[in-house]
């Protein structure tokens, strides 16, 4: 058996199968549907006066943007026109109060460049200690708005301002109203920290970047446990593998790899 710090023969997408490159287009509707429900659902929770499922809607909105649907659409993963995935991702990641122009080019850098420990803002938390990663989520957004803006073509510059904006607009109309409600406030506020976790649930958790070899530097997760917590979505060594492959079919991926990675040696970290 060979291990993980030996050479390791990738094998091509065509030999896994281009299958787990597509997605049904009703699959795909509902995939870009359910973000803009969870929104409409807080509103109508809050107005209703129930704040539990109003923050429960908040909070699978902000999973189901940052770490799946809006994930997919950086990667260009869905099938759809340029021009529109890109729209689409400002658009998804606005509800959010964030950036998807920002998004885009960090996650691709990181892609790029992990292991990278000076040149990949997105990847820096997996060398922090878990307090500084913790804080670093209080600024990350702002941390990566900054790197990015320097990097980025004129055209990505002008859609970040456009995007940044329409972030103030929402925050300023929020401000504005909350002698007459708080609730649009209060969104403003629960969205920005769901934001607070992003370098640990990336980042930290699942990147061993002092480790050597593709097959390490990323942690392997399996088991039911880490398939509940994460709703199918803790692949993330798939992912690097493979980020052309839509979240829909991560599962499917994986069990495909799973004699890759036996034969290579590579351990899954398991709970049961």
């Amino acid at each position: 058996m060979s291990t993980p710090s030996q050479a390791w023969r990738r094998p091509p997408i065509r030999e896994l199968g281009t299958d787990l490159l597509r997605i049904s287009p009703l699959r795909r509707a509902v995939a870009l549907a359910c973000p803009f429900l969870c929104f409409a659902a807080y509103f109508f929770f809050a107005a209703m006066g129930q704040p539990v499922l109003a923050l429960l809607a908040v909070v699978v909105l902000s999973f189901l943007t940052y770490g799946s649907v809006s994930h997919d659409l950086v990667h260009a993963n869905l099938g759809l026109p340029r021009a529109l995935n890109r729209k689409l991702l400002s658009l998804l990641e606005l509800l959010m109060l964030r950036s998807g122009t920002v998004y885009r080019i960090v996650h691709l850098n990181h892609h790029a460049k992990y292991p990278d420990a000076h040149d990949d803002p997105e990847g820096a938390a997996a060398r922090f200690s878990l307090v500084r990663t913790l804080f670093e989520g209080i600024v990350f957004q702002f941390t990566l708005g900054r790197w990015a803006c320097r990097r980025a073509s004129t055209v990505d510059r002008r859609r970040m301002t456009a995007e940044w904006f329409g972030i103030a607009t929402i925050v300023l109309a929020s401000l504005a109203v909350s002698p007459l409600t708080l609730i649009p406030l209060a969104y403003c506020a629960l969205v920005y920290a769901g934001s607070w976790i992003i370098p640990l649930v990336t980042s930290y958790l699942v990147h061993r970047p002092e480790e050597d070899g593709v097959l390490r530097q990323t942690r392997l997760f399996r088991g039911t446990f880490y398939s509940m917590i994460a709703l199918d979505h803790l692949y993330h060594l798939e992912h690097h593998l493979y980020p052309q492959v839509p979240h829909q079919n991560w599962k499917r991926l994986a069990r495909r790899l799973d004699p890759h990675f036996r034969e290579a040696g590579v351990e899954p970290q398991r709970v049961f």
